[in-house]
């Protein structure tokens, strides 16, 4: 029982640091000789992932399947991303090897904790329905 609540809440909470872990990086807009405004925008451009990722969270916390598909999805996007960034820019690949493993790395881990998740509940519903019959 104690394992299948650690099991439950570990993706939960990492994405809820994750996202702040992402956040994180968009106050860099805050910068002199800028207007209120265009911090503003800038802003909000810069959180488009971090919201999303909070919708799809509040809906992956009932279910599962959608954390998983989320950040299994976000992890593969932004590995294409950087592998054309580094391909089209000339930067070292180590680099993008290093972008990898600090966004995508804990966005699959995430996303592989939601999926066992959905199939522990998956398998559960269906002991709990071959004992009613």
């Amino acid at each position: 029982m104690k394992n299948s609540k650690i099991l439950y809440w570990t993706p939960r909470v990492l994405s809820i640091l994750f996202i702040c872990f992402l956040t994180m990086f968009s106050f860099d807009v805050f910068e002199s000789g800028r207007s209120a405004g265009e911090i503003a925008l800038a802003f909000l451009i810069h959180n488009i992932p971090s919201i999303i990722l909070i919708i799809l969270l509040v809906i992956a916390w009932k279910k599962e399947i959608v954390g998983a598909v989320t950040y299994l999805g976000a992890g593969l996007l932004y590995v294409g991303l950087v592998i054309y960034n580094v391909t089209n820019s000339g930067l070292p690949w180590y680099i993008g090897i290093s972008w990898n493993i600090t966004i995508a790395g804990p966005a699959f881990i995430i996303g592989i904790l939601f999926l066992i998740n959905w199939r522990n509940r998956k398998e559960n519903t269906v002991k709990k329905f071959d004992k009613n019959q």
